[in-house]
């Protein structure tokens, strides 16, 4: 249960804080230097932590201080964003947004769609950033999220939407596939060098087989010649020709399109790992985050795949890039 004593004493802390004294607190604040003094021994008090060392010339935030400071002014930051947004008849989307995108399909398909978007909203103050990793949005506090790939179940405190399954083709350059001949069905492909994905803890990324839903595929794990730890990188080695990669159709079909790279075994082509669109229930009611939801989930779908509503809550499998 939230006990109002928590509050008591947090905007006169993050006060001091910025400014770096009690005198200039007290003259933002409107009240003595006495009485921002005493607030602040009793939130020390109560918290059992020295938030402040205090010098001749300024305050210096301890250890816990710094920390203490970046949840409470996150706190009074967000306070401030909702009454303003209620308080806004017009609710303009305005204000810091926190966003993180995979690496690759970020790049290529994701920050336009954002940057063309900051055109029609000004006020809007994305902080975007891009990785591979799993992302925890509650732990880390982000706002939106775009995945390929996800956990076996949601967090309850996490909305999501299914926005397509990504195509996953094989291919190679003209150059290798001159030298090396294509290759005659599944089993060819062990003849061949082939390039996946390459993890920073050693692990490589699967190949998929089988059935074209992903839940009757086979992930199957090859002894690549070159391991890349991202996309653009695997494509980079697939046009120098240095083998054969199975990549997805939003990353290569414009090479595909123009010859640097050609399709092989069609017939094995399927679908990957599903994409969805991620982002915080605590915070999709505000203007900022639900209007650029809505943007994303109507224009976002993977290359070459065609988006399934009826999957918009589907679960997915464990691998995340």
């Amino acid at each position: 249960m939230y006990s109002s004593e928590r509050l008591k004493g947090i905007d006169v802390f993050v006060t001091v804080a910025e400014t770096g004294s009690f005198a200039s607190a007290a003259l933002r604040l409107n009240l003595t230097a006495s009485a921002v003094s005493k607030s602040i021994a009793r939130l020390e008090q109560r918290l059992g932590q020295r938030l402040f060392a205090r010098t001749t010339r300024r305050l210096a935030l301890t250890e816990a201080g710094v920390k203490f400071y970046r949840t409470c002014s996150g706190v009074l930051a967000d306070l401030e964003e909702s009454e303003l947004a209620l308080a806004s008849e017009r609710h303009e989307p305005h204000g810091r947004v926190r966003i993180d995108l995979p690496a690759s399909y970020g790049r290529l398909h994701v920050l336009p769609l954002i940057l063309s978007f900051l055109k029609e909203y000004p006020l809007l103050q994305p902080h975007i950033s891009f990785s591979d990793r799993f992302i925890d949005p509650v732990h880390e506090g982000i706002d939106i999220v775009v995945r390929i790939g996800g956990p076996d179940a949601w967090h309850p405190g996490l909305g999501h939407r299914f926005i397509g399954a990504q195509r996953m083709v094989f291919c190679a350059s003209p150059s290798y596939l001159h030298e090396h001949g294509r290759p005659s069905g599944e089993a060819g492909l062990e003849h061949h060098h082939c390039i996946a994905y390459g993890y920073t803890d050693g692990q490589v990324g699967a190949w998929y087989f089988g059935g074209r839903q992903s839940g009757d595929q086979e992930r199957r794990i090859i002894h690549p010649r070159i391991a890349v730890g991202d996309g653009e990188g695997e494509v980079a080695a697939t046009l120098a020709g240095h083998g054969i990669a199975q990549l997805p159709t939003w990353l290569v079909q414009t090479h595909l399109d123009e010859g640097r790279l050609v399709e092989v075994l069609p017939e094995l082509a399927t679908d990957g790992l599903p994409m969805n669109l991620v982002w915080l229930k605590t915070r999709e009611a505000l203007p900022k985050v639900s209007i650029l939801l809505r943007h994303l989930g109507e224009h976002l779908a993977p290359y070459g795949s065609v988006k399934d509503d009826d999957r918009h809550n589907s679960i997915a499998p464990q691998s995340v890039r």
